[in-house]
């Protein structure tokens, strides 16, 4: 069984993160601007600038937070069965 919960803040935390680190890496050396204009679509605020990163690590911790908790309720319903 997985903890809903713990299993959704490791998510958030880590896509976040993620997020966050690759807008920085944008903002400074180009890198991966097509993914983080792909991104900015759907997170809006996101960009390749420091405020642009917060948000976005904003935005992905909650989303990836609400997938990983989905993601752990259903693994749990299905392992019961």
């Amino acid at each position: 069984m997985l903890n809903p919960k713990a299993f959704g803040l490791a998510a958030g935390v880590l896509w976040g993160a993620g997020v966050f680190i690759l807008g920085l890496m944008a903002a400074t050396i180009g890198f991966a601007m097509p993914m983080v204009a792909g991104l900015g679509s759907g997170y809006v605020g996101y960009n390749a600038t420091v405020g642009g990163s917060i948000i976005g690590g904003i935005w992905g911790f909650v989303d990836a937070g609400i997938g990983g908790w989905i993601f752990a309720w259903l693994y749990n319903m299905f392992a019961k069965k």
